[in-house]
């Protein structure tokens, strides 16, 4: 996994645990308008980088693949990759 690949990532799980934090906020807030257009921006950019992520590196989700044997196998798994750029 080369330096873009992991920056990428890692900015896509950043994106991913913000939208869950705001959504949980918004479970208890709901009409709070500023922190649903907080979460829509993030909903938006999240998008956009999975779809950068899939369209250079593949799959991001099992779900999201076809055909055997799963690409992602190849590549290493989350747990062994070093975040320290």
């Amino acid at each position: 996994m080369d330096r873009e690949q992991k920056m990428l990532l890692k900015e896509i799980m950043d994106y991913s645990f913000a939208l869950v934090e705001t959504a949980l906020y918004l479970d208890t807030h709901p009409y709070d308008e500023e922190a649903l257009k907080l979460h829509n921006g993030f909903s938006q950019k999240y998008s956009q980088l999975v779809s950068l992520y899939q369209a250079k590196y593949g799959p991001l989700k099992n779900n999201q693949m076809s055909g055997c044997p799963w690409a992602y196998i190849n590549g290493p798994w989350p747990w062994e990759i070093d975040f320290d750029l």
